[in-house]
């Protein structure tokens, strides 16, 4: 068992550095675990050496899952593999983080037909390229005590593109302005966006 520990440590050192806290095979010294087998089913309290065991015998590693439950909870995995594959998913959150970009278009609150289809045009753009869009309506002047103006035209810009994204922030008054977040659906497949359209 003690060949296999090296084996197994040295491998899982392709998806990255163990957690010193996380312990496997030998490492973990208690006389019983709660052992959950390979698939997820639970296989019950079992002695330490029983679970080793069994690892051994399927070619798994024992991991501590849940250190503080009492016994602790271990599972039969392929650690190696589950790092590795732990690795590759953070990578690709991190990736998928970085390509959120935040646009803003503004508009204003007594926005002529014409104009509206235009910004309306830029913000479906950069939805479908799997960007967020803050949605920044302008006051000004006497247009400040007719906030119900700003509501309406957000929440027409929201309905008008409701097949390429949500209302993630929904509108909120901010000084003299007033904006509303728009996200893109994840089912919406990132295009890219060939010429970059003015904000305001």
């Amino acid at each position: 068992m003690g060949t296999r520990s090296k084996t197994r440590s040295s491998h899982s050192d392709q998806g990255g550095p163990i957690s010193s806290e996380t312990r496997i095979n030998e490492r973990i010294r208690v006389p019983e675990v709660r052992l959950v087998g390979p698939n997820g089913e639970q296989v019950g309290i079992v002695r330490i050496e029983d679970a080793l065991r069994l690892a051994q015998e399927n070619d798994l590693d024992l991991v501590e899952v849940a250190p503080q439950a009492r016994p602790p909870v271990c599972k039969l995995m392929d650690f190696g593999k589950f790092k590795y594959e732990s690795a590759q998913k953070a990578r690709e959150s991190r990736r998928n983080q970085q390509l959120t970009v935040i646009k803003e278009q503004k508009l204003r609150p007594k926005i002529d037909q014409h104009d509206y289809e235009t910004k309306k045009g830029h913000v479906s753009r950069f939805l479908a390229a799997g960007n967020k869009v803050k949605v920044t309506i302008m006051f000004r002047g006497r247009e400040q005590s007719r906030p119900e103006l700003g509501f309406r035209l957000l929440q027409k810009l929201a309905d008008d593109v409701t097949e390429l994204g949500f209302v993630e922030s929904s509108p909120k008054q901010d000084g003299r302005n007033m904006i509303m977040v728009l996200a893109p659906h994840k089912n919406v497949k990132p295009k890219a966006v060939k010429a970059e359209a003015p904000e305001a």
